[in-house]
């Protein structure tokens, strides 16, 4: 197997992620999915990934062939991430979607001083769930050999101590990979506190950018600058 294979493509039918490559199994959910949704039958080709850079093509209710080549799509590095404060309504889901298609590694939502959305223990616990769930659907819809990290909701402190951090900011320098972990604020801003943090800033845009459009677009330059240093 070599870190040159292709990533699965669209030639090959749907893509589904399941645990083992060597034995896949679909969950109920994708199998409903593949036959009701996408009206895939017995027989029809389709490939299966286990979203750690393996996949292979199989047939859909057909045992694959263990002589059959399991494909290995080494991980992109260096590795990207956006962490975003946490914003309302459907716009969390957006981000990680997007964020996924796009390639980011880690996906890190956090709390800001200036938040507006305020989760408890178990809320917070339920909506990492549903980002998980966000980024597996995107990764299958994607065909992305690699499913991102999507973390715990953290707190401001923990993520700006982490290596390799910067905060987006206006006022900033351009985005390069020498900062590969990207902080979006909230809606408000940066607090003084926040703002007077020692670590690089990055300009996303000349223009102001919502807070889910500032995400995307920082996960767009963290690809672009990867895809142009390999």
């Amino acid at each position: 197997m070599s870190g040159a294979d292709p990533a699965p493509d669209g030639s090959h039918g749907p893509h589904v992620l399941v645990d083992s490559v060597e034995s896949p199994r679909l969950s109920d959910d994708d199998r409903h999915h593949l036959l009701r949704v996408l009206r895939v039958r017995d027989g029809d080709v389709l490939t299966v990934g286990d979203g750690a850079g393996n996949w292979r093509p199989c047939r859909l209710g057909v045992e694959p062939d263990p002589v059959e080549r399991v494909f290995r799509v080494e991980r992109p590095e260096p590795a990207i991430g956006v962490a975003f404060a946490l914003i309302k309504g459907g716009r969390p889901e957006l981000v990680v979607q997007k964020l996924t298609e796009l390639g980011v590694d880690r996906i890190v939502p956090f709390v800001a001083a200036r938040s507006v959305v305020q989760w408890d223990a178990a809320k917070a616990e339920k909506n990492g769930a549903r980002f998980r769930r966000v980024a597996r659907e995107a990764v299958m819809q994607c065909r992305r050999a690699w499913l991102p990290e999507v973390e715990a909701v953290a707190s401001f402190e923990e993520v700006v101590a982490e290596p390799g951090v910067c905060l987006a900011d206006r006022s900033g320098e351009s985005l390069t990979l020498a900062t590969p972990l990207v902080m979006i604020g909230p809606e408000g801003g940066w607090s003084e506190a926040e703002a007077a943090v020692s670590v690089p800033r990055v300009r996303l845009a000349e223009s102001v950018l919502r807070a889910e459009t500032a995400a995307i677009a920082a996960g767009v330059l963290l690809g672009a600058a990867r895809s142009a240093s390999s």
